[in-house]
């Protein structure tokens, strides 16, 4: 009954969907064994104050989802996914010991960039893959379980590294040179995967304009946008935290419960996004951001400060899971990477925005000013996700 019931909640995955969740398990693990300790690495070994810690990781971000918006468009036009997302892959995993060189913030930067743009290089052929590998009934579902691999990443990225920080210890640098492991591991994974139907026609075009895409789809982006005016780096969710007295260490576990948390709800959350809409479940997210960074703002306790990155942890989940799968709703199959990518483009370039006005704020204003615009920004998100965007995408 039991080996039923499993065959039922996973009904619909195909063997790729579940290579390209692990892709997803190690890359995250190789990134996130370095991004809790990186503001640490910045702040302390490289003495960059909070402003830089906002602008490294803002444009890192940013990178990242900017050349996603032309690797999806490119792989849609070459009609080569698997074999740009491989690209994206190795390259990523190869910048990790570059970081671990730097002697400055510039050269940490210029590390960190070259790893995002493998990061935005891999990720929308890879979604195209993902999208591919099921039937349409069955995409929140194939998101799902691919955040699942990418949060449960999150997860044991940063227990690795308080396992060789605190037990074995190993020095900061270090980590950056063995997360080159985990990261070929990844590369490995996509080589195994099935193109299969992710390779047919496509009509993109590298085209800033984007003509070719539907009215409902620049709906959402715009309230995209918005949303994520106020989503800064979580580098200053780990700033707080240590602000607060929290060790590094704890704040490290922390981080990992996080990240286990938003593992463990982003299969859910694609599954019922498949059932009910992806509108109501991503508003859900919305709401659970705007509720956490509020409670970033008003507490020092040690008890809430664990409790909210924890139940942050939720919306980290569901907006990863639902908020692609909505917009390759939008979009035809020939587009999907485009759609995808764009979207992403879209999220990185409003995030290294809210991440350069956040670092302003926390050190010419004060901790608490970055969480409340931050809320601010989450309600009129919601409101404008609620009014202008359809329940039902507009297909073409």
């Amino acid at each position: 009954m039991k080996r039923l019931a499993v065959r039922e909640y996973f009904a619909g995955l195909t063997g790729s969907t579940f290579l390209l969740a692990l892709s997803s398990l190690f890359a995250d693990i190789s990134t996130e064994m370095l991004y809790p300790v990186l503001p640490t690495f910045l702040t302390q070994t490289l003495k960059a104050g909070g402003s830089i810690v906002g602008l490294v990781d803002g444009f890192a971000q940013a990178t990242q989802n900017i050349v996603q918006g032309f690797s999806g468009a490119l792989s849609d036009k070459l009609r080569k996914h698997k074999s740009i997302a491989l690209i994206g892959y190795l390259v990523a995993a190869l910048a990790k010991p570059l970081m671990g060189l730097a002697t400055g913030w510039p050269g940490l930067l210029g590390a960190r960039l070259l790893d995002r743009v493998g990061a935005g290089t891999r990720s929308p052929p890879r979604d195209a893959l993902i999208a591919a590998s099921v039937h349409e009934k069955d995409r929140g579902r194939a998101f799902g379980l691919e955040g699942v691999g990418d949060n449960a990443g999150a997860f044991l990225g940063p227990l690795l590294a308080v396992l060789l920080l605190y037990a074995m210890h190993v020095g900061i640098r270090t980590i950056f040179y063995l997360a080159l492991i985990p990261g070929l591991l990844a590369f490995c994974m996509v080589l195994f995967v099935s193109e299969g139907t992710a390779a047919g026609t496509a009509k993109a075009k590298i085209d800033l304009r984007l003509r070719q895409f539907p009215p409902g789809y620049w709906k959402y982006l715009s309230v995209t946008a918005l949303f994520n005016f106020g989503n800064s780096s979580n580098a200053f969710l780990i700033l707080r935290t240590q602000d607060s007295g929290i060790s590094l260490r704890s704040t490290i576990l922390i981080y990992a419960a996080f990240n286990l948390a938003a593992a463990l709800i982003s299969y859910p959350a694609g599954a019922l996004s498949d059932r009910i809409g992806r509108k109501s479940i991503l508003l859900l997210s919305y709401l659970i951001f705007m509720v956490a960074y509020l409670g970033f703002a008003l507490t020092q306790n040690h008890f809430l400060i664990v409790a909210l990155f924890i139940f942050y942890g939720l919306f980290q989940g569901i907006f990863r899971a639902v908020g692609k799968t909505f917009a390759s709703d939008f979009v035809p199959q020939s587009l999907r990477a485009s759609g995808v990518g764009w979207y992403s483009t879209t999220v990185g370039l409003f995030q290294l925005v809210a991440s350069i006005i956040a670092g302003t704020l926390w050190d010419r204003v004060g901790h608490t000013a970055v969480f409340m615009f931050g809320a601010a920004m989450a309600a009129a998100g919601s409101a404008a996700l609620l009014v202008f965007v359809p329940r039902a995408p507009e297909r073409r």
